[in-house]
């Protein structure tokens, strides 16, 4: 009987749990699922007998490593920061592993050791990155094969909220880490425009983002993602003369959070500057007189700052999150991130029957030789992707994220991927057998020119 051992249990991983344990019926698997949260696993596994719920401190050493030396492989649904505990146990015990997250630069440092051990380490595995690479590639490498050369990819993805449950004037929901969702576009953005590298700094991240029209579902903005330059030589695209790789929002999300960006409110290091606040109106007040070091209220900042037409707007943000009523700030707050973060986890939870949905859409632009018309024949086209989810619990995010990982548990387990060495899912023995199984569960793209 093989064994899968997953680590975490939340939101991104329940689908995923779902499709562990329909496929241990079948190919009689046993699962376990490590968790801080015990209960947490026994209301997501409905106490099923193919499953063992165990409570775990991941930071424990004897804790994780008792559970790896029983596994045939490990997933990890873990924040990022606390991958490197379970890759350098999988490394140890030789274990393969996955992950839905980045190749960081403490995993990239164990790849000698996962070449030597002649393991398989598959990162960013889920939806973006994941299912955005495999279908990318999968474009990328038909283009070639027909002769075509890419002179422009553009790549968007976003977590949205579902039409029919859009119901805020942030057009927002969570459903995944609010963290992530808070600090997104901190690190900055990098990327390739017309032959040029563009760097972005985090303050104009969310400036003027560019629209997009998705097909069957009309305008949405997009931002630039950190580093797309990295993906230029995995992609095998350093000759063209654009290549980005965006996340997609609503347009007001994205008017509404450059405004939040460049207050202050996802600050993380001004604990001295707001540690004497006790409300959000405090903290509102506190921020919006740091602009010219005075006192100001948000009429008169809106009337300063923010364009006329969408001072409703953001003003109807802001008292939305509640950040002009005097309700006591969190206690155990830090920051103003820890703020905006408890703010938003209150006014933009997905509800019970809420439903969110995931988009992609790829843009490629390349021109093939043709002696019949011309010298050079240009082509555009692009392949699109809509997710709906279930509900609150069994998201498009869970989905999407979760079923990648599973399918390729599967796919290493009966012997059909048989790589070793550090990887992410660009090699035709990886993301077509996956994207084919995720076609039959209705995850497919669309394609026009």
């Amino acid at each position: 009987m093989k064994t899968i051992l997953l680590f975490g249990a939340g939101k991104s991983a329940t689908v995923l749990i779902d499709y562990l344990l329909s496929e241990a019926e079948i190919n009689s698997w046993h699962i376990i699922i490590a968790d801080a949260d015990k209960n947490q696993v026994l209301a997501k596994t409905n106490n099923s007998r193919l499953a063992e719920a165990v409570q775990i401190d991941i930071t424990k050493e004897e804790h994780r490593v008792a559970l790896v030396q029983r596994a045939d492989i490990v997933i990890s649904m873990m924040p990022p920061a606390l991958h490197f505990l379970v890759a350098k146990d999988c490394v140890a015990y030789s274990k393969n592993l996955l992950t839905a997250s980045y190749v960081d630069d403490q995993i990239r440092n164990l790849q000698s050791e996962i070449d030597n051990k002649g393991i398989l380490f598959l990162c960013e595995m889920g939806l973006d990155p994941g299912i955005d690479h495999m279908s990318a590639m999968k474009m990328i490498d038909e283009i070639k094969a027909a002769g075509g050369k890419i002179t422009s990819f553009k790549s968007h993805c976003g977590g949205l909220v579902a039409p029919e449950s859009d119901n805020n004037p942030w057009h927002y929901k969570i459903s995944w880490n609010p963290k992530n969702i808070i600090m997104a576009g901190s690190a900055g953005a990098v990327y390739k425009e017309n032959y040029e590298i563009i760097e972005e700094e985090y303050q104009i991240v969310f400036e003027n983002c560019e629209l997009i029209t998705f097909p069957r579902l009309g305008e949405l903005a997009w931002y630039p993602n950190r580093d797309s330059i990295s993906y230029l030589p995995i992609y095998k695209l350093e000759e063209a003369e654009t290549f980005i790789r965006t996340t997609l929002r609503y347009p007001a999300f994205c008017r509404g959070w450059d405004y939040v960006v460049n207050l202050g409110l996802t600050d993380t290091e001004d604990h001295d500057n707001i540690m004497d606040c006790e409300t959000y109106a405090d903290w509102l007040e506190r921020k919006l007189y740091l602009v010219e070091d005075r006192e100001m209220d948000l009429i008169e900042y809106t009337d300063l700052y923010v364009h006329e037409d969408f001072i409703a707007e953001l003003t109807n943000q802001f008292i939305f999150l509640g950040l002009t009523a005097n309700t006591k700030l969190p206690k155990a707050a830090q920051c103003s991130a820890d703020i905006l973060q408890f703010a938003a986890e209150t006014k933009l939870a997905m509800q019970p029957n809420d439903k969110d949905m995931i988009v992609m859409l790829h843009e490629i632009e390349y021109e093939k030789e043709n002696t019949q018309q011309g010298p050079v024949v240009k082509y555009k086209v692009q392949s699109s992707l809509k997710v709906i989810g279930a509900d609150s619990l069994r998201t498009a995010m869970a989905k999407t994220v979760g079923l990648p990982l599973g399918i390729a548990a599967k796919l290493i387990l009966n012997g059909t991927l048989q790589l070793t060495g550090l990887h992410i899912p660009t090699a035709k023995e990886i993301y077509e057998p996956v994207l084919k199984e995720l076609e039959k569960m209705g995850i497919s793209f669309t394609e026009t020119n």
